[in-house]
């Protein structure tokens, strides 16, 4: 084999592996657009269901108009403290757009914690408050519930 072909198979090599890298970050950057684009569409569903206009959102979430109509469209993604004042004023959980957003990774749903996030009379932080406290009861009891003991010893 000649140096010549060596070269020639060190380069193909290289090619190809540039190409690999490409389409990783391809991929990435493709998902990270679907995150955005999915919780904008995610903002809109819940307002319109909200019965909301967007002028009405955009004041009580303390944002402007163009602005809350470009996170409805995919085009900017809001920070925690945004999706926290538009939670707010679509009267639903936080942590639910926390999720959609990719900034929260999705809790197993339960019963308890169904209910409590859909208890309209709770304002956010008493929820969350509510949801730290169960998942704290939780975790003792697994603790205390080792191998060979029942919850009742």
């Amino acid at each position: 084999m000649s140096p010549n072909d060596k070269q020639d198979r060190s380069t193909e090599r290289v090619g190809h592996v540039v190409e690999q890298v490409g389409h990783v970050v391809e991929h990435a950057g493709h998902a990270v657009g679907q995150t955005v684009e999915g919780i904008g569409a995610y903002i809109r569903s819940q307002r319109e269901l909200a019965d909301v206009s967007m002028r009405q959102l955009a004041r009580t979430a303390g944002v402007s108009n163009p602005y809350l109509s470009q996170i409805e469209r995919g085009l900017r993604k809001p920070s925690a403290e945004i999706l926290q004042q538009i939670a707010k004023g679509l009267r639903i959980s936080a942590e639910a757009l926390y999720v959609r957003a990719g900034i929260l990774d999705e809790r197993p749903a339960s019963v308890v914690t169904d209910a409590v996030l859909a208890d309209p009379t709770l304002t956010e932080r008493q929820k969350q408050v509510l949801l730290d406290i169960y998942a704290t009861f939780r975790r003792e009891n697994d603790v205390a519930v080792g191998p060979g003991t029942t919850d009742k010893e």
